[in-house]
């Protein structure tokens, strides 16, 4: 495969994965809303600072309000990583690669594009119920992993696709972690209290893991819950279950077994996920949580540039930036 061809399926398997995760989150923080109690502030900067774009929001916006963090994160052209980025930048990418697509997934990736290109406030405010715009995103989303889990073959370029969509996903479940234990609870005073409640309800929906993670752990509460979305084996959007995917995608697309490595995106991504395996919820009290996070954010940001160096061998082109961390 040609890297350029690889280097596009990538990068549609990542933006599709970033718009969706942006899309739930908005999503969630509506009904956290809802049920906080009276008087207590509506909590969206924290949505900011889980996409690790907080400097470039202050350099328009001085509030975080509702209206400007929304906009900010769907509609804005002037961020990278607004959904609306996304969707065009992973529309751009299967036009590209058009001929490896299903008639069916480029049809539902343009049909994604037009519409938020010609979605505007009124689109989102206009509405009685604005989750319905979000969900309407997420769902159109799904169905495009369907129709790839459907009508691909698994080929390297099914499996640089997938590559892309877990690292994608295992930093996002990250930073939605990272971000609710240190910004969302108030105070320590408020730790076991119904309104941390809340906010773990929050973290589990806006990871999809809320029904899963009750019928494994039942109690929701804090080891349990760092558990589950770092080690579990089988959550689909653990960390851990994340890096293991992505590390078997580069041993097919490389053709190694799996206890060797060819490359040193191989090497990096395989380190990583081994320190997960033989580590526990022990080790990342000890350690502390946002150090240990923060370890692997800068972990995967390390694979994601050794994966370009060793299979893309490009710099400055259109339709790769990453996101800022």
């Amino acid at each position: 495969m040609l890297s350029r061809v690889a280097n596009s399926i990538y990068w549609l398997g990542r933006y599709l994965e970033r718009a969706e995760n942006y899309a739930r989150f908005i999503d969630v923080n509506f009904n956290l809303m809802l049920d906080l109690p009276p008087g207590l502030k509506a909590q969206w900067e924290p949505l900011v600072l889980a996409t690790g774009d907080l400097e470039l929001y202050q350099q328009t916006y001085h509030d975080f309000d509702k209206r400007s963090v929304i906009h900010f994160m769907a509609l804005d052209k002037s961020n990278p990583n607004s959904i609306l980025s996304a969707i065009t930048y992973a529309r751009e990418n299967a036009r590209i690669v058009r001929e490896n697509l299903s008639k069916e997934t480029w049809e539902k990736i343009n049909e994604l594009f037009h519409l938020l290109n010609k979605s505007t406030e009124r689109t989102i405010w206009g509405k009685k119920d604005p989750r319905s715009f979000f969900e309407k995103i997420r769902y159109s989303i799904l169905l495009l992993y369907g129709l790839a889990d459907g009508t691909v073959a698994r080929t390297e370029a099914w499996y640089f696709r997938s590559l892309g969509m877990y690292l994608e996903r295992a930093d996002k479940t990250s930073r939605i972690l990272d971000v609710k234990y240190h910004m969302l609870l108030p105070s320590p005073e408020e730790v076991g209290s119904p309104l941390d409640f809340l906010h773990w309800t929050a973290l589990l929906k806006s990871v999809s893991a809320f029904n899963t993670y009750r019928r494994l752990y039942g109690k929701i509460e804090s080891n349990g819950l760092l558990e589950f979305l770092v080690f579990n084996r089988q959550f689909p959007r653990s960390i851990y279950f994340c890096l293991k995917e992505a590390e078997d995608c580069l041993h097919m697309i490389s053709d190694s077994r799996t206890n060797d490595f060819n490359n040193n995106a191989e090497k990096e991504i395989g380190a990583l996920r081994s320190k997960l395996a033989f580590s526990d919820i022990n080790d990342i009290i000890k350690t502390g949580l946002h150090e240990s996070i923060d370890e692997i954010q800068q972990k995967i940001n390390i694979i994601s540039s050794e994966i370009e160096l060793n299979f893309f061998q490009i710099r400055h082109e259109p339709f790769t930036q990453n996101q800022s961390q």
